[in-house]
């Protein structure tokens, strides 16, 4: 017993010695690894447009958000929709401050979220633009758990409640908490996707491209 824990001590010691080790300059792992110039192009902060292009580069989903603000049917167009918790489960998107429906996401306790199907751009492009008529001859889908439309034909849909709003910016940012969650079983898996200000598809995959179970970063959990 005596040597057991005597064991696990000398572990224990081991593991702490590795964590507390200091870790290696940037100079020295520049030193030992092979020499890289400074090179690439600076984006302007302060150029809006040009800011927009960097933050385009990173390839997003497109979702259509909705809910209701008295008898109107709100929705917009998001490619900021992203998955936060899974305990409890929270997903967020922003909405602009320049948003014609502003008022209705500022006050709304519920939306719902519809994830695109590769073949949705127009239903994206038309619920991007601040128009009146945006729901005209757009199939809905009832929700399950709360009172509000949903896109039909959509690869995913989620019910949420309103968990918190933080100020973002130009934007703000809605914080929900999913009520249901249902997979449309004939739509296919093929997403809407968003990169460098245009529509873009999955290639069909090539050779072993799983991301292992214990590469937890990747999953971001």
């Amino acid at each position: 017993m005596l040597s057991r824990i005597c064991c696990e001590a000398t572990t224990c010691a081991a593991q702490l010695t590795w964590w507390t080790k200091p870790l290696p300059s940037i100079s020295s792992l520049q030193a030992s690894g092979p020499s890289h110039k400074r090179s690439g192009q600076p984006v302007t902060l302060e150029d809006g447009r040009e800011l927009r292009n960097a933050f385009a580069t990173f390839a997003t989903g497109v979702a259509i958000v909705t809910t209701c603000f008295g008898d109107e049917m709100i929705g917009a167009t998001v490619s900021s929709f992203n998955s936060v918790s899974l305990v409890p489960p929270l997903v967020s998107f922003s909405i602009a401050r320049t948003a014609r429906a502003l008022e209705a996401w500022n006050a709304t306790d519920r939306f719902g979220v519809s994830i695109l199907a590769r073949a949705q751009s127009e239903l994206s492009s038309r619920f991007a633009r601040s128009m009146a008529d945006k729901w005209s001859g757009v199939e809905i889908r009832e929700a399950n758990v709360i009172n509000v439309p949903l896109i039909g034909g959509a690869l995913m849909w989620f019910e949420c409640e309103v968990y918190a709003r933080y100020d973002g910016g130009d934007h703000i940012i809605l914080l929900g908490r999913v009520l249901a969650a249902t997979r449309n079983s004939e739509a296919g898996t093929d997403p809407l996707l968003f990169h460098g200000g245009t529509y873009r598809h999955l290639a069909p995959p090539v050779g072993s491209e799983t991301i292992p179970d214990n590469a937890m970063w990747p999953h971001g959990w």
